[in-house]
């Protein structure tokens, strides 16, 4: 929607106040998907969930295509967000729930890979079909965005259902199978499986309601409490440092740097996909290796002094050639150190620290934060930055990283190595308020490998 954006400006002649609109209702509508998402998928499956949203979404990106004034794209964007809601919380629950212990914080790394790629092709699409007539390069570029949708569906016969939730429905035979899929040795299946059967507290559907499930949630016990404020509280600070910001508005950000001309700006908006893109394949070799924690540090870290920098950049040497060059380094710099760290980990520590009578609801709950905070920050940026500046929006981007920061440090644990059902154990028995200096001695173990 980034480059998109600009076209449909001239095409559909829409207000600065439209245009906010449009970009950030994605991501408040997305927020019923999550929440729909948690209830659906526990209901129908990991896997059938993640149909529906493919069906959904792609009707959106139809629509909008198709939209012959601002009231019917705003229809599409509905559709798109209501799909994307559900895929992003389900995605990631499903890859946990499926992935062998060693390798799961690399496999639910996947979807924000996927996300990744999704927004470079993005970018390309739209620098590609800038030199269409204004009244049809945009269709295209938002057209280009049923084409994953299709790839979803041929995927969705050859994918199993998620072993847990075969489990938690009693279809115990079913879930064995799928558990051999993974792992050739019976005896460790079988050793899973009663693993997976405990966790679920040896309760089928009949008799764990969705409302006990809202119960446990809304009035927590200690070690709920602590993993609804590890995984809210990570969730909302990956979108609340403005990364939506930097990926929506990157032409904006760019036009107050100083770059001319709509073609220029979309081929500076290319090289922030492809940085963010290589950075999360980056991260998909490295968090299973050195673990989330130090990866988080250096994320985090990173961000606010790319953030700051780009506020200094701005309101210091914007319009000339040092600021132009200072700019597009300090926006590479900031996606690249979210997606080598608080990008991806935040799905990945949402989706294995929940039990698994919870993970679906307390998962969606975490999507709903996320999705709220990006739609904040989305519908809110071109206002606040006319107040104070864009490089003053900035400041305050950095000074809400340099938080987040704190928050990996109190209340974020290292899970890297451990089976789902271990962790659940690990809040219970109070553990993730402990050891922060040890993984601030792998941050430095981290960059030196590097």
């Amino acid at each position: 929607m980034s480059g998109a954006i600009i076209f449909i400006q001239q095409d559909l002649k829409i207000t600065e106040v439209q245009e906010e609109v449009l970009v950030g209702i994605l991501s408040i509508i997305s927020l019923f998907g999550s929440l729909a998402g948690g209830k659906t998928s526990d209901a129908i499956g990991r896997k059938w969930t993640m149909a529906f949203a493919a069906i959904v979404f792609q009707s959106g990106a139809l629509i909008m295509a198709l939209a012959p004034n601002f009231k019917v794209l705003m229809i599409g964007r509905f559709l798109a967000g209501i799909g994307i809601g559900f895929g992003v919380m389900i995605a990631p629950v499903y890859i946990a729930e499926i992935s062998p212990t060693v390798a799961r914080g690399s496999f639910t790394s996947f979807p924000e890979i996927f996300i990744n790629l999704g927004i470079l092709l993005g970018y390309v699409s739209n620098y590609a079909f800038s030199g269409l007539s204004p009244h049809i390069n945009w269709r295209v570029m938002l057209g280009v965005g049923t084409l994953p949708s299709v790839f979803i569906g041929i995927a969705l016969f050859v994918i199993p259902e998620s072993p847990r939730w075969l489990v938690m429905k009693n279809r115990i035979d079913e879930a064995r199978v799928v558990l051999l899929k993974t792992n050739e040795n019976a005896n460790e299946v079988e050793e899973r499986l009663a693993e997976i059967q405990q966790a679920a507290g040896h309760v089928n559907a009949e008799k764990y309601e969705e409302k006990a499930v809202w119960r446990e949630l809304l009035n927590p016990s200690p070690g709920v409490r602590r993993m609804l404020i590890t995984g809210c509280g990570i969730q909302c600070f990956q979108q609340v440092t403005g990364i939506d910001a930097t990926v929506y508005y990157s032409p904006t950000i760019f036009k107050d740097a100083g770059i001319k001309g709509n073609t220029q700006l979309l081929a500076a908006t290319v090289a922030v996909g492809f940085t963010k893109t290589i950075f999360i394949l980056i991260a998909i070799f490295l968090i299973d290796k050195v673990g989330r924690k130090p990866l988080l540090y250096v994320s985090t870290i990173g961000m606010t002094t790319c953030l700051f920098g780009l506020g200094l950049t701005l309101s210091l040497l914007g319009n000339g050639s040092v600021g132009i060059k200072l700019a597009i380094l300090c926006v590479c710099g900031n996606v690249a150190f979210f997606s080598v760290g608080i990008g991806p980990i935040c799905w990945v520590l949402t989706s294995e620290i929940f039990p698994l009578r919870l993970r679906a609801q307390a998962s969606a709950l975490g999507a709903v934060g996320s999705r709220v905070s990006s739609g904040v920050v989305a519908m809110s940026f071109l206002s606040v930055s006319r107040m104070i500046t864009v490089g003053g929006t900035f400041f305050v981007f950095a000074a809400i990283s340099a938080l987040s920061v704190a928050f990996v440090h109190k209340c974020v644990p290292e899970t890297k190595g451990k089976s789902l059902e271990e962790i659940e154990m690990m809040f219970q028995n109070n553990r993730p308020q402990q050891g922060g200096e040890l993984e601030l001695e792998d941050v430095k173990h981290l960059m030196q490998t590097q």
